[in-house]
């Protein structure tokens, strides 16, 4: 039996047998792997033998990277790849460098070693070459890490050394794909000047880039001014640059912009090619201009240039939007007719079309259709089903879908789990949505955050909140992530239903789970405190979120303002008001109507007016909001000349009166004895208008929902006093009610109104 090698007689045999063959002898090499240590396969890839075959060294790097486990693990795999890399940059070899960077590059997380040696080279390795720096930026680009790949560039710029145009185009290109901002484009136009100093010579690709940059942007004049201006880097626009500035417009809408770029293309000698016509075509749809969409398309086929699917889908999409099904159908024939037949996504948007426009036996026509012609349905095909299934309630077949879905070889994915799971919450079923939440985590998959807030949202709107609350605690044990919005919906719930206690108990575990609130949730909480009277408290959350360097916003300043003037503290409200000028927050109207309402409650009037005006002198906005606030306020203190002056001025300021204006005159007039005017005042309450019928409309679509019962039960019992003629009763409630901040159903304000006039011609009557 022979003595084992020796370290260095073991590195000289590898090292004879790796430059005998032409390739990596695998098979010889076997019977070493026990041998082998990471620092005898250091010694080898370092071997000055070697460095003359460096497809042979690469080879061996990774086989010893897949075979031996001790080296793939090793701490310091710098001592390896860097004298590997260094070798096979010197051979040119830059293709197989690129490979070696995508493979390690992901590893490196998140010491990010071979990046730290790059921009600060550790004395006792290979200085890293400029053809090593260049590919790095390459690689970074690819692996989808720009903003290390930018710092390599810095190097490389601190050292006068040109990367390669290619290099440069993937850098720039990457910044504007991975964080379209205005930052990365003012920082793509920063390397475009250094790369100029350093002698790159820009080419139609680079200045494309820079067009696609600023059009992510919408900084269209400068893409416009750098298309123009190509000719100066001695570079010609290509259908690409215009491509990329006719999709942006279009997505706009800046149809004149896009006329007046396509007469520019043309005066270039460049023709309109498919993807033109296809970005036409839907930035049309996109806006609902369908005819002019199917005009581009005729343009198209009288230039000879084929539509495809993508185009056809794009109309038939649009004409769905606009609940134009018949005209959908009848672009499927034509496509049909030019031999164009409709893919999974000509159905799908059919059948959605179909099921939002009531059409539901066409839509399980097309399905039989796609059935029999051998297209298979996707998961869009199998959301939209389940989705409409749940819209109507029949859950059960939701669920019969979701299995046909399995069957037919797809996966459910988060969309069909969290539409389901929208449709039980909706219903209060907590049970089944636990059980899907139990499903989900058993296929590995995620309830997206959006889902779980949006469940929250609704269970606490419905007042379910003990559902809620048991949710968030599923959620938290079951790995979802849950947010501040997650936390701020339940305090919100619980301030709602004044439940005080509970609210805090959230606000706290929220901190104890370290959830960073935002100025959002701040918000939540300081406004649930300033509701329920407790503005110090309010306060107290304020200061917190200036500790932690939170901006507090225009809604933090108007809660506050509002909870003082609610607990008639008038002047530390306008000392608020007068905080949030100093912090260069503009106040607006709403601001002003919540002062307003404060001095008018505590009876401030001529306070009041004196803001009032000066609102108005600094050229501010105003409302009808406003104008009802001190109109009610003056009607209340009997100034009925001042009042009426109010009324006529809202119509010198195109602002239009409504029922809460003339509910508040006629109440006047009729408490004054002016019947005749408050029955004008009626009249032209009552006299059709299409704004005010718009805005009655919207009243009463709102109105249903907002009133709770107890508003509800008191409307009910005013009636019943001025039906039965009992209307200094019904007043005493009015009163009581109005004090409350209680709104009453709109056709209680009416029979009040008319029952104080038919008093009133009573009472002139027996005198």
């Amino acid at each position: 039996m022979s003595s084992p090698l020796k370290p260095c007689q073991l590195i000289q045999t590898i090292t004879t047998l790796i430059c005998s063959s032409k390739s990596l002898p695998k098979s010889s090499l076997q019977s070493y792997i026990p041998h082998l240590t990471p620092s005898i396969i250091h010694s080898i890839l370092s071997s000055p033998t070697l460095s003359s075959h460096p497809t042979t060294l690469f080879s061996f790097f990774q086989w010893s990277h897949s075979h031996i486990p001790s080296f793939s693990t090793h701490p310091h795999p710098l001592s390896s790849l860097l004298p590997l890399l260094s070798s096979l940059v010197s051979r040119q070899k830059s293709d197989l460098v690129r490979s070696l960077l995508l493979t390690f590059i992901p590893s490196d997380h998140p010491q990010h070693l071979l990046h730290r040696h790059l921009l600060n080279p550790i004395s006792s390795f290979p200085q890293p070459s400029k053809g090593l720096l260049d590919t790095a930026i390459g690689a970074y680009c690819q692996c989808g890490k720009p903003h290390l790949a930018l710092q390599i560039f810095n190097k490389m710029k601190s050292r006068r050394l040109c990367p390669k145009l290619l290099t440069f185009n993937n850098l720039i290109g990457a910044l504007v794909k991975y964080n379209p901002s205005t930052h990365s484009v003012d920082l793509c136009n920063e390397l475009f000047s250094d790369a100029l100093k350093l002698g790159l010579v820009p080419d139609t690709y680079t200045l494309n880039i820079m067009i696609k940059g600023y059009c992510l942007i919408y900084k269209f004049k400068d893409a416009n001014q750098l298309l123009n201006r190509m000719s100066e880097f001695g570079c010609v626009p290509n259908n690409v640059s215009y491509n990329t500035l006719l999709d942006g417009l279009c997505k706009k809408g800046r149809l004149n912009d896009v006329r007046d770029l396509l007469l520019d293309m043309k005066g270039k000698g460049l023709f309109p090619n498919r993807n033109t016509y296809n970005i036409l075509v839907h930035g049309y749809c996109k806006m609902g201009l369908l005819k002019d969409a199917a005009q581009v398309i005729e343009l198209m086929m009288q230039n000879n240039t084929l539509p495809d699917v993508w185009t056809y889908n794009m109309l038939i999409d649009g004409l769905c939007n606009e609940g134009r099904i018949d005209d959908a159908f009848k672009i499927r024939d034509q496509m049909v007719g030019l031999k164009l037949l409709p893919d999974v996504k000509t159905y799908n948007t059919l059948i959605n079309g179909c099921l939002d426009n009531k059409r539901s036996s066409e839509a399980f026509d097309l399905l039989e259709e796609m059935n029999k012609t051998g297209i298979k349905c996707d998961d869009f095909t199998y959301n939209t089903l389940i989705k409409w299934y749940c819209k109507k309630g029949k859950m059960d077949k939701a669920r019969e879908v979701l299995q046909r879905m399995e069957v037919g070889g797809l996966s459910p994915n988060c969309v069909s789990y969290n539409t389901l799971i929208r449709a039980y919450c909706k219903a209060g079923n907590l049970p089944e949505v636990l059980r899907i939440m139990k499903r989900i985590g058993e296929k590995g998959l995620k309830m997206n955050n959006y889902s779980l807030n949006t469940m929250l949202h609704t269970l606490c709107q419905e007042r379910k909140l003990d559902e809620a609350c048991e949710l968030l605690s599923v959620a938290h044990t079951r790995g979802y992530l849950v947010d501040s919005v997650s936390y701020g919906t339940l305090i919100s719930g619980y301030f709602r239903c004044g439940d005080m206690e509970k609210a805090l108990k959230f606000w706290d575990e929220m901190k104890e789970r370290e959830v960073i609130p935002t100025i959002v949730t701040y918000n939540i909480i300081i406004g649930g405190l300033c509701k329920l009277g407790k503005t110090q408290q309010a306060i107290a959350k304020l200061n917190e979120l200036l500790e932690k360097g939170i901006v507090p916003n225009e809604i933090t300043y108007n809660t506050i303002i509002h909870g003082y003037c609610w607990e008639a503290n008038i002047e530390k409200a306008f000392q608020f008001h007068n905080k949030m000028v100093e912090n260069s927050f503009k106040p607006g109207v709403y601001t002003c109507n919540i002062l307003l309402r404060g001095l008018s409650r505590e009876g401030m009037l001529e306070k009041a007016i004196k803001f009032f005006n000066k609102w108005i002198d600094k050229g501010k906005t105003i409302d009808v909001v406003t104008y009802n606030t001190l109109i009610t306020a003056l009607c209340k203190d009997q100034r009925l000349k001042d009042a009426l002056g109010l009324v006529a001025e809202t119509e010198e300021k195109n602002v239009q009166p409504d029922k809460y204006t003339h509910n508040a005159m006629v109440g006047a007039l009729t408490d004054a004895g002016r019947l005749k005017e408050a029955e004008e005042f009626m009249t032209d309450r009552e006299r059709p208008s299409e704004q005010r019928l718009q805005m009655d409309n919207k009243d009463q679509e709102l109105g249903a929902d907002e009133l709770d019962p107890s508003s509800i039960a008191y409307s009910q019992q005013i009636d019943e006093l001025c039906v039965e003629g009992r209307y200094k009763d019904a007043m005493l409630i009015y009163a009581q009610v109005t004090q409350r901040g209680i709104a009453l159903q709109k056709s209680t304000y009416f029979t009040l109104i008319k029952g104080l006039i038919k008093r009133r011609k009573g009472i002139s009557k027996t005198g």
